[in-house]
């Protein structure tokens, strides 16, 4: 936390669920956090709200300006987007330590499917893209109607964090730990991201037959 609380964590894609929840959690522990979006004015909003809602340290910006202003950036964008995006700001995430947080899923009657990445993950394709900044994988798992909910003060899971770089994971496994009720795990390096990233496909399906916000807890550790 003493390194994690001298850094400004941007969220790219920080006014969707995710991207909100997550901000929401880590300006509540304290961190200066600033919401990237395609529209600044719509992250300039979604911030002010957080920094009411929490007291914490939340500002907003368009993509490019939040990834320049962030010293540790989390990509939660949708999957669609995510290498246009990354090919984009490029020079404003070269290097820093990138967070890639999105899952590569399918959806149909059936219900959400993995999705085949050419580089193997979401993960793996910003780390081909990105080749100046340090990529992590992370917070693919976590339920965002848990991280939302202003009433939930402990998000009890785990967070699987894949990586090359010891330091690197280190560091966003104390974010993960920041939010009361979260972990951070060390699962791997980067090529082991696509069967975390396709996990969240198998939690969605038991959400919807449990009617439940499932995570990821591992045992023995």
């Amino acid at each position: 936390m003493t390194e994690l609380s001298t850094q400004t964590i941007a969220i790219l894609g920080g006014t969707g669920p995710q991207g909100r929840g997550l901000a929401r959690r880590f300006a509540t522990a304290g961190l200066t956090v600033v919401l990237g979006s395609r529209a600044a004015e719509k992250a300039e909003h979604a911030a002010a709200e957080l920094a009411e809602a929490t007291g914490g340290a939340v500002t907003g910006a368009a993509n490019a300006d939040a990834a320049a202003a962030g010293d540790l950036v989390l990509v939660v964008v949708p999957w669609d987007g995510h290498a246009e995006l990354l090919r984009e700001l490029k020079p404003h995430l070269d290097g820093k330590i990138v967070v890639d947080c999105v899952n590569p899923l399918g959806f149909d009657k059936q219900g959400a499917y993995a999705l085949p990445v050419e580089e193997g993950s979401a993960t793996q394709q910003a780390a081909a893209i990105l080749t100046e900044s340090t990529v992590v994988g992370a917070f693919h798992n976590v339920s965002a109607v848990l991280l939302e909910d202003p009433e939930v003060s402990s998000v009890d899971t785990d967070v699987l964090v894949l990586g090359d770089e010891r330091e690197a994971t280190d560091l966003v496994q104390a974010l993960a730990d920041a939010v009361p009720g979260m972990r951070g795990v060390y699962a791997g390096r980067r090529r082991n991201a696509h069967q975390v990233e396709a996990l969240t496909a198998n939690l969605i399906a038991i959400n919807r037959r449990y009617k439940a916000h499932a995570g990821v807890r591992i045992t023995d550790v």
